[in-house]
């Protein structure tokens, strides 16, 4: 809902674009910038012309006024005029009545080629909530300047409307098409042989889909011809789809027949190029089809497939694939948004911003001849993505890539034939420097490669319309002559010097199976060893394998790489070991993003976890994003000078587990029980009238505590018989013991782990004891994310503490007093391993290693003191449980006063003081000296503890 506010600030908005003032809309109130273009007059043919003025532009996108409504043909001729001055555009008709705003989504069909912008239509006085949306997504933030990707960005999710809808029809289509022809095969067909052969026609479909609405068919002449495999269907089919199989096997035949063999072709195949290039090879005959499959083609054909981007073709297919086959190869489709979080920080960001600086030289000699080095450096460029399912990541970065490129050939022309140059002064399309073969992907499953490959051919068709529609000219690419290479293998497995040589101008970078080290399965755990060359890789996820794998290929080499990998790897005990690995090879993070939650495109794809971490030798510049509500939304760029394994700016120190306390402020925890029991131990709540109905059971039945019962209150009971002088025969007169006792012994006797079989001589005991015998600090295993502080408590002697809680007697109250303060809390998030994205509270790992100072008797006591006001705020809100004391932004002010004690105590036991409010990043840059003066320092950059512990004190 808009506050009062926003309401004056959108009135004000649609007022000013009711009234025509446009310059002042956008320069005043959007925040965009001043207009750089002289207005353009169109001749509309019997002696009608109209004046297009250039109203406002920011990074390059052109806002163009025209103070008329001619109708959509003039509109288009128009807006056809302006494409030769401004590739990117937003173009206003209007009348006192109406306005109508022109976004260039997308170009198609035709002799040459012709803008079909988004259209929206917004009528002055009338209630246009969706006219309002638009303003506000394209109004630029006022304190940072962004670049022109975020700017396109925000205009194409404003005025792309019509191309998302188109998106979501195609992918319907595409599961359509999958359906109708898996069908037509015989259900004793080898399954691999037909998902093979559906992957493959599919992909050869979408190419021709694409090839109707791009221009890629033509006459002897030149001249396009739109439409082509479309007509073929619907002219040259039986109507009852009985053909359709056999015509497609001739004209898949066709396509891939040479020149010189095309004698004696059919009219309607012979209209088709050669293609080459490897789609159509293979011979495929299709199975028996029928008019399903005939009309789901034809429904496609009616969708414009120029209009959608091949980066969305993975999740398009994947969604019509098995979700058990997705889940079993880790796959997750990703949208441009996230794929862009890595490409632009790891290198096109700095591309982008060489090209601004090339074009701001002093004369047209040294711009040129900066913008023809920045070229050359494109062209030197390889990238490889060694997971690379449909293609997305590479898709992407071609087409970044070529877009700047497209953006240097520009400005080349304006410098060497004016700013007036609509076309070239010779034929320029030999000289792309940035080219199918320079990009590169290793894809275990065919299905995606066989997508990839067609995906790259298809986005560099709309590269070239793109540059088309600037120059008038772009290259002949049937037939094809260069191609992405897709390896079909396993990462793991496949060399990749290979694939690409490696070097300093390699990047390599993408999204890896995500599976976690309880996930990965033996054979996964196996390939996870052997690229480590180690027989132990502990907490180490399966992704890391791809870094291991990284160091490998790049040895002593300079280049880029990066991976979307699950949050783990900057997160507990895995940290140190891929780390120390990584830190000794002689690389340092150049960007990070922070853990988010990482959503995939693909229809029934779970969301996942993930951080995002760039390598190079020599960073220059670091970049740390990161994301205050945990979601994948725009992300908010945090100062650092060094980036740490923690993500934290800081050095790099490694925190190792430890077996024992480093502090000597601290006692040793310990876990609560487990059963080992099958369930027969532990009591449901359906059972407890039962047992204590039985005078026997009833004296053995106690409160039952892990993490989400001390947290949200809520009970649970188990039986617990290890009191003194019970004997196991004592409990036979019980029917409810004798009967679950019975059942404990039973199960642990037949248990594969001899170590549970020897737990059959105590069946009525918890098969691990480690019950505390007075009242105890209870601390959970696992806290919120979302909540200030670790919401640990004290916890009756007669409350049996599961594995889930860790406990000590703590009889002064100092440990609950450092667990409840910012300094633990910060220690716990920075170091520690994660549940999706809750702290995991680990003994070895996050207490054992928590840097606490020495600490004298006054100290600890004024410390205890602290917390025991925190106990006694809690107490002053009687039924509230922890869960609801600690909801984020609603902790009850004197609870939260007494934090803020306590937080001052505790910080300054780490030397810190509070004239300021103290931030997370102090209190990180704290911890981790101080740890280094409690331990060994284990640096990751193997460099001696006394220069390390010289320049972590130094930065506090």
């Amino acid at each position: 809902m808009l506050d009062r506010g926003d309401t004056a600030m959108t009135d004000k908005l649609i007022a000013k674009a009711e009234e025509g003032k446009y310059g002042d809309l956008f320069r005043l109130d959007l925040y965009w910038g001043a207009p750089n273009h002289p207005p353009i007059e169109v001749d509309l043919g019997d002696g009608f012309k109209l004046t297009a003025t250039n109203v406002s532009s920011y990074q390059g996108v052109r806002v163009w006024e025209v103070p008329a409504l001619p109708g959509s043909a003039a509109e288009a001729k128009i807006d056809q005029a302006i494409s030769k001055t401004s590739t990117n555009r937003l173009v206003i008709f209007h009348d006192d009545d109406k306005q109508v705003w022109r976004w260039p989504s997308r170009t198609t069909r035709g002799s040459g080629v012709i803008s079909r912008p988004a259209r929206h239509v917004h009528k002055a006085g009338s209630n246009d909530p969706k006219f309002v949306a638009k303003l506000d997504a394209i109004r630029l933030p006022t304190d940072v300047q962004i670049d022109v990707n975020e700017l396109l960005s925000r205009v194409r999710g404003a005025f792309d409307v019509e191309t998302k809808n188109e998106t979501k029809r195609a992918s319907k289509l595409m599961a359509q098409m999958y359906a109708a022809v898996e069908k037509g095969y015989a259900p004793g067909v080898d399954p691999k042989k037909r998902d093979h052969e559906i992957s493959v026609t599919l992909a050869r479909v979408l190419f021709l889909l694409f090839g109707d609405d791009t221009e890629m068919w033509k006459d002897a002449s030149g001249e396009p011809l739109p439409d082509l495999f479309q007509d073929f269907i619907k002219d040259h089919t039986e109507r009852d789809g009985s053909d359709i199989a056999a015509r497609l096997n001739a004209l898949f035949r066709a396509l891939d027949t040479a020149p010189g063999d095309r004698k004696g072709l059919a009219p309607e195949l012979a209209a088709f190029p050669y293609v080459n290039g490897g789609i159509f090879d293979e011979k495929i005959t299709l199975p028996d089809l029928d008019i399903d499959f005939r009309k789901a083609i034809l429904d496609a054909s009616a969708v414009d497939w120029s209009a959608i981007s091949p980066a969305i073709f993975g999740s398009m297919f994947q969604s019509v694939r098995d979700a058990r086959t997705r889940r079993e190869l880790g796959e997750h489709y990703t949208s441009e948004e996230n794929i862009l979080k890595t490409l632009n920080p790891l290198f096109l960001d700095e591309l982008r911003a060489e090209f601004d600086g090339a074009v701001q030289r002093e004369t047209a000699q040294k711009r040129i001849n900066a913008l023809n080095a920045l070229w050359k450096k494109l062209g030197d460029i390889r990238y490889m993505d060694p997971a690379c399912g449909c293609g997305n990541f590479i898709i992407v970065a071609y087409r970044e890539l070529r877009d700047l490129e497209l953006r240097i050939m520009d400005a080349l022309a304006n410098n060497q034939q004016g700013e007036d140059a609509t076309t070239l002064d010779a034929d320029w399309t030999h000289l792309l420097k940035v080219t199918l073969d320079h990009f590169f992907g290793i894809e275990i499953d065919e299905w995606p490669a066989r997508i990839a490959e067609t995906a790259m051919f298809l986005m560099d068709r709309q590269c070239d319309l793109k540059m088309k529609e600037r120059f008038g000219v772009a290259p002949e690419r049937l037939p094809i002559q260069k191609s992405a290479k897709i390896v079909v293998g396993s990462a793991l497995q496949v060399e990749w010097a290979q694939v690409v040589a490696p070097g300093p101008s390699v990047i390599v970078a993408g999204n890896p199976p995500f599976l976690g080290h309880k996930e990965r399965s033996k054979a996964q755990g196996d390939e996870l060893k052997e690229a480590w060359g180690t027989s132990s890789v502990q907490h180490l996820d399966y992704v890391t394998a791809w870094y291991a794998k990284s160091l490998a290929y790049f040895g002593t080499l300079d280049g880029l790489w990066a991976f979307v990998s699950t949050n783990s790897v900057t997160q507990g005990e895995g940290v140190a070991p891929l780390f120390r690995a990584i830190l000794d090879a002689g690389w340092k993070i150049k960007f990070a993003h922070r853990s988010f939650k990482w959503e995939s495109e693909a229809t029934g794809a779970a969301a996942v976890h993930v951080t995002i971490v760039g390598f190079a030798r020599t960073p220059g510049s670091v970049r740390l994003f990161d994301y205050p509500t945990g979601r994948a939304a725009s992300p908010v760029e945090v100062s650092a000078t060094n980036i740490s394994p923690y993500l934290v700016d800081g050095p790099n120190v490694l925190v190792d587990a430890s077996r024992t306390v480093l502090s000597p402020s601290l006692a040793e925890l310990r876990a609560g029980s487990t059963p080992i029991d099958f369930g027969y131990l532990l009591v449901e709540e359906k059972d407890l009238p039962e047992v204590r109905a039985d005078p026997i059971a009833a004296k053995f039945l106690r409160p039952y505590c892990g993490g989400k019962e001390l947290i949200n209150g809520r009970e649970a009971w188990c039986l617990w018989m290890d009191v003194p002088g019970v004997k196991l025969s004592d409990l036979t007169s019980s029917p409810i013991l004798a009967k679950r006792i019975t059942s404990v012994r039973a199960e642990r006797e037949s248990s594969a782990r001899v170590a549970t079989q020897r737990l059959a001589g105590t069946p009525h005991l918890f098969g691990e004891r480690r019950q505390p015998s007075a009242d105890y600090l209870g601390i959970p295993q696992t806290f919120s994310d979302s909540r200030p502080f670790a919401t640990a408590a004290r916890v009756p002697s007669s409350v049996i503490a599961s594995i889930k809680l860790f406990t000590h007697p703590d009889p002064d109250g100092f440990l609950f007093a450092l667990i409840s303060s910012s300094m633990f809390i910060t220690w716990q998030k920075t170091i520690g391993g994660r549940l999706k994205s809750d702290p995991s509270f680990s003994s070895s790992l996050v207490w054992n290693t928590f840097p606490v100072p020495a600490v004298s008797p006054a100290e600890r006591s004024h410390v205890s003191s602290l917390g025991g006001e925190i106990l006694a705020a809690r107490d002053a809100h009687p039924g509230k449980t922890l869960a609801n004391l600690y909801k984020p932004d609603a902790v009850p002010d004197n609870l939260r006063l007494a934090h803020a004690k306590l937080d001052i105590a505790v910080d300054a036991l780490f030397g810190l003081g509070h004239d300021h409010e103290v931030t997370s990043l102090e209190r990180q840059e704290t911890l981790f000296a101080k740890y280094l003066d409690l331990s060994s320092g284990l640096l990751a950059d193997s460099k001696k503890t006394a220069a390390a512990r010289k320049r972590a004190t130094k930065r506090t």
